[in-house]
This record gives C-alpha cells, sequence and structure tokens, in this order.
C-alpha cells in the first residue's frame, strides 16, 4: 500500500489533512467521535482510488483531493451507522465506536459525516457529481436495508449476495473512480470504463472479506473470526458450503445463520475449509479481478495505472 501511495503521495497527503480540516465542529462530540474513528488508520482504498484514477487520467488536482475526502467521509459514515446496526465491538484492531462512546453519538457522528460530505460537493459545484453521489449513498442505505432483511436467512442465493455487496460495497469504490472521471471531463465511456473497473474490484475486495471472516487472523484482520455470522449474514463461504457441504454440515449451518450463533464456530470453520467454501469464494474474486483488469485497459499506460492493477492484486490477495 505505501508503494501505491507513493505514485500520489503529496495528494494523499492533503487529502488527509483536510479529512482532519473538515472534522472540525464547534460541538466536542463531533470531534471526538469523528478523529476516534479516522485516527483508526484503515487503508485510505476509497480516495487512493480517487487519487490514481484521477492521475491516469493526466490530472489530479486540487478537486480530486476534496472528492476523496468526500468519499472517505461517506464510507466512514457507513462504518460508523454499521457498527451499530451489528452490535460489532471491534474493528480495526481497537473498540468500535459505538462500545466507546455509545450508539446514539455514533449514528449521529455518522450523520454529520454524511452531511459534511454534501457540503463539500456543493463546493465542487459540479452537478453531474452532486447527482451521481446522492444516487450511490441512496443504493448504498439499500443495500444495508436489504442485508438487513436477509439477515438469518439461510436460503439466501449466489445472487442474492452479489446484489448486496454490489450496492453495499462494490458501488462506492465505482463512484470513486467514476467521479474521477468525470472532475477530468473525460467522455462517458471512459467515465463507465473507470466505474466499471471500480465496481468489480470492490466485488473482489468484499468477497475475500468474507473469505476472511472464516480464514483470518483475528490479530491482523482488526476483527473478530466469526463476526458475519453473529450477525446473521450469509456470504459466499457459507452459501458454497450450504450448497456442497455433506447434510450434517448443512444442518449445523443452517442453524447458526438461524439463530445467528457461533456457539458452534469451529465446526463451521471445519465445514467451510473441508467443502473448499474459501478456495471457491477466491476464485470468484478472482473472477471479479480479471474483469477489473480489462476495464483498466482501456487506459493509456502510466504508473498510476500499473498503481490501479496493483491494488487490484492486493485486494484479492490480502490476509487482512
Amino acid at each position: 500500500m505505501q508503494q501505491l501511495r507513493a505514485v500520489v503521495a503529496e495528494e494523499f497527503e492533503l487529502v488527509n489533512r483536510l479529512i482532519i480540516d473538515q472534522l472540525h465542529s464547534d460541538v466536542e462530540m463531533v470531534e471526538n467521535v469523528g478523529h476516534y474513528i479516522v485516527d483508526a488508520g484503515g487503508k485510505r482504498l476509497r480516495p487512493l482510488l480517487v487519487l490514481l484514477s484521477a492521475a491516469a487520467l493526466g490530472r489530479c488536482d486540487e478537486r480530486h483531493i476534496t472528492f476523496a475526502a468526500i468519499v472517505e467521509f461517506i464510507h466512514t459514515a457507513t462504518l460508523l451507522h454499521d457498527d451499530v446496526v451489528d452490535i460489532s465491538t471491534l474493528r480495526r484492531g481497537r473498540p468500535t465506536a459505538n462500545a466507546e462512546f455509545g450508539n446514539a453519538p455514533s449514528v449521529l457522528v455518522g450523520d454529520f459525516l454524511y452531511t459534511r460530505a454534501f457540503q463539500l460537493m456543493v463546493n465542487l459545484a459540479d452537478m453531474d457529481i452532486l447527482a451521481h453521489m446522492a444516487q450511490t449513498t441512496n443504493t448504498i442505505a439499500e443495500g444495508e436495508v436489504l442485508q438487513l432483511t436477509r439477515a438469518g436467512e439461510p436460503d439466501t442465493s449466489e445472487a442474492q449476495y452479489l446484489d448486496v455487496i454490489t450496492r453495499k460495497t462494490a458501488i462506492l469504490f465505482a463512484a470513486a473512480c467514476y467521479g474521477a472521471a468525470t472532475l477530468c471531463n473525460r467522455d462517458e465511456q471512459t467515465r463507465d470504463a473507470l466505474r466499471d473497473f471500480g465496481l468489480n474490484l470492490g466485488i473482489a475486495f468484499q468477497m475475500v472479506d468474507d473469505a476472511l471472516d472464516y480464514d483470518g487472523d483475528p490479530a491482523t484482520m482488526g476483527k473478530n473470526v466469526g463476526d458475519d455470522l453473529m450477525e446473521g449474514k450469509v456470504t459466499l463461504p457459507l452459501i458454497h458450503t450450504l450448497r456442497e457441504g455433506n447434510a450434517d454440515e448443512q444442518a449445523v449451518v443452517r442453524q447458526a445463520i438461524t439463530t445467528k450463533s457461533t456457539a458452534r464456530i469451529g465446526e463451521i470453520i471445519a465445514a467451510v475449509k473441508r467443502c473448499g467454501a474459501l478456495e471457491y469464494t477466491r476464485d470468484r474474486a478472482r473472477h471479479y479481478h480479471d474483469i477489473a483488469l480489462q476495464n483498466l485497459a482501456r487506459l493509456p499506460d502510466s504508473d498510476a495505472r500499473a498503481a490501479l492493477a496493483s491494488m487490484t492484486a492486493l485486494a484479492i490477495n490480502r490476509e487482512h
């Protein structure tokens, strides 16, 4: 990641400064919660996508820096809301904001970050960006609700799973890339190519994330193994296990999803691994990785395009 950031090092630092500056509020709780989650770090993948996409098109300017901060604020707001909905207690290796400050402050500061993002968008004075991001945030919200309604439903199909992660995760990756091209005043074909690159990268990223929930090391992941199961989320490793596992394995997984319980997590992890669910999930991630690279090939060769390709490889080969 450090090598990728080096391609746009100056701009990346300006994004971080802008994020800190725009967290300012006369309300102390807003700053406390906002800084708590932003200071936790994270990969900053989405703002990096904005900067690298712009650089790959030959122009990364002040408007892209603002847009990168906008995308990160929207992402951070979704994290705050997600952790409350999921009753999560650990993120990035430390207590979640809701565990530290309570649910109400987390939800309300999430609202603050959403509205601050749209204030910054108004300052960009670009109706195409505003319209696209309004649609994007609406789609993310729909994805969250869709995931909530399907929690505890063991008969969730792979297509339904793909629909949820596209709305909930991949759509913001797509918007980061599309917005960068829009601010470069590129034609619709170029915008669409970058949007599709981001969308497929986001799908691959989420699939690997879901595989790591049953195969990762909590110390490096910064969250607890089995968190998805505790929330009743039917992700691709479980869908494959329900499809390919033996009768006993299917029964254990079904019961765990229905009751949202990790009491038999050891058996479930064993079943997931035995029937090849992790390999299947990573294979599907590689499929979307390949599509992303096909979209990226439409851009001219450059260090920034090479960095985007490297980011795509990292997304499917990571261990946390």
